[in-house]
């Protein structure tokens, strides 16, 4: 047999560390003796099957169906890299999976399906759905992510989350909340710019409204420009916001956006010039949020703005959905709620951003570390609190 040939383009640390992927199966019960095989399979298993078949609701404490979460993608929208299809997704969705283990024990599956029609989606997703406690939607493409969602969540006794609408959603209303305090600012008082109306820019904006913003000082744009009620070429999701913020009726493009803003959220890619980011407000905040290439590189961004976000690891404040995803999910497994509510989402919001104590909350740290063991067990507590609330139990 020849030898296999080596693809010197995938040496280094990063594809080493991907060699037969990140993540296994392991058993969590004995499987030493006669006995145990008994108990974990047949012949005992058999108790467990009719118990269950008896009383369906079993199978949330006799399986792991109880805290189990399916990371579900499409390989349509993976990170900044667009639609790379379900097989190049699967790093991603591994990665997903390792850190819902890692952070929120919670055991996850990804999952990467080869059609991207939404009516098949929901079809193959309802039929998986009684082996998860959860689904987890992944890097989908607007706007039928919108749709995928609501559909599950409406046919589904368990919830459905999207992390790239609503974890990020999430963590920046977070973010946002700390970043007024450091700045010496009222939330509802800021003027806020959001570059993107995909499903990012959508969530993000009805997560601020909801964490007090508001919305007629809220501006988004698309790749045509600011969204107003003028414009007949928005979807049903754009023209929804459209109604619901930019009570000036601002037009035009991101320059005529951030003309006066307090604040600038990208969650759109590309890059925002510096002669548009010259208009801001002095003493304001950017969060320029493109992976893996923000829309303002943080030294350029810094000329402008107080404080400054980005999505990645190598910079000060990463909004990173990790601080969000493991801890809600952990949440709401727990609380044995049927799906993930708007309380629940700012109760998680608020219970990341407190985790900085006073002393701890500066400029160059307006959110928890993605390693902070403080977050995912807080995020859970206020999670589980608020399914109680708002009645959504099992």
């Amino acid at each position: 047999m020849s030898a296999p040939v080596t693809n010197h383009a995938l040496e280094g640390p990063v594809f080493d560390l991907h060699q037969g992927g990140k993540m296994s199966v392991q058993s969590s019960v004995p499987l030493a003796t006669r006995e145990d095989l008994a108990l974990a399979y047949t012949p005992g298993v058999a108790q467990v099957c009719e118990a269950i078949a008896a009383d369906e609701s079993l199978v949330h404490e006799l399986t792991w169906v109880g805290r189990a979460v399916a990371v579900v993608t499409d390989g349509s929208a993976v990170l900044g890299l667009g639609n790379i299809g379900p097989r190049a997704a699967m790093p991603v969705m591994e990665g997903k999976a390792v850190l819902f283990k890692q952070f929120g024990g919670v055991d996850a599956v990804p999952i990467c399906l080869d059609t991207q029609d939404p009516d098949e989606i929901v079809a193959i997703v309802t039929a998986l759905a009684p082996s998860f406690g959860g689904i987890n939607l992944e890097d989908i493409s607007a706007p039928r992510c919108f749709d995928i969602e609501r559909r599950l969540e409406a046919t589904l006794p368990i919830p459905v989350f999207h992390d790239d609408q609503h974890g990020t959603a999430i963590v920046v209303l977070a973010a946002l909340r700390n970043a007024a305090r450091v700045l010496g600012r009222r939330l509802g008082d800021l003027r806020i710019v959001v570059s993107g109306a995909g499903a990012a820019g959508v969530a993000v904006t009805k997560m601020l409204i909801s964490g007090g913003a508001d919305a007629g000082e809220i501006v988004v744009l698309d790749s045509r420009g600011c969204l107003h009620g003028g414009r007949s070429d928005l979807n049903p999701e754009k023209a929804a916001l459209a109604a619901l913020t930019n009570a000036g009726g601002i037009t035009g493009d991101i320059a005529n956006a951030l003309r006066g803003a307090d604040v600038l959220i990208g969650v759109s890619g590309g890059t925002i010039g510096e002669s548009a980011l010259a208009g801001m407000s002095p003493g304001g905040a950017i969060f320029a949020l493109a992976n893996p290439t923000p829309e303002v590189h943080p030294d350029i961004a810094s000329r402008y703005a107080t404080v400054v976000a980005t999505g990645r690891s190598d910079f000060p404040n990463q909004i990173n959905n990790v601080l969000a995803f493991p801890g809600i999910f952990r949440g709401a497994l727990d609380a044995g709620a049927t799906r993930i509510t708007d309380g629940m989402k700012v109760a998680a919001a608020t219970a990341i951003a407190e985790v900085l104590a006073e002393g701890e909350l500066s400029i160059g740290a307006i959110v928890p570390s993605a390693l902070d063991p403080r977050v995912a067990p807080a995020v859970a507590a206020a999670v589980a609190a608020a399914a109680h609330r708002d009645s959504v139990l099992r």
